[in-house]
């Protein structure tokens, strides 16, 4: 097999293992708090917010400002969670992986 055969044969067994690592961090999810856990956000691990719950006692109409302020750093530390779970199942795939310019 010629070595342009090997690398196309290389590349599609690399792309069949990269779409199953993204179809599994769909199913996986990170938790973050912030408040103390007046704020908590549920990241799935493809990036994607599954859902966000705040605490009755968080919600002070007089201080929205501070609850925006909570539910933003609640998102951010879940999506750094997430990126960080994806960046290693997904290094797992490409590791040792020599394609000078593609990854």
């Amino acid at each position: 097999m010629s070595s342009i055969g090997k690398l196309m044969k290389q590349a599609q067994r690399l792309q069949q293992q990269m779409a199953a690592v993204q179809a599994s961090l769909a199913q996986k999810s990170v938790e973050a708090k912030a408040g103390g856990g007046a704020v908590t956000v549920v990241a799935r691990c493809d990036q994607s917010i599954a859902s966000i719950k705040i605490l009755p006692d968080a919600v002070n109409p007089q201080d929205v400002p501070f609850l925006e302020d909570l539910v933003v750093t609640a998102v951010n530390d879940a999506l750094r969670q997430a990126k960080e779970v994806s960046e290693k199942e997904m290094g797992a795939v490409t590791s040792g992986l020599s394609m000078p310019g593609l990854f």
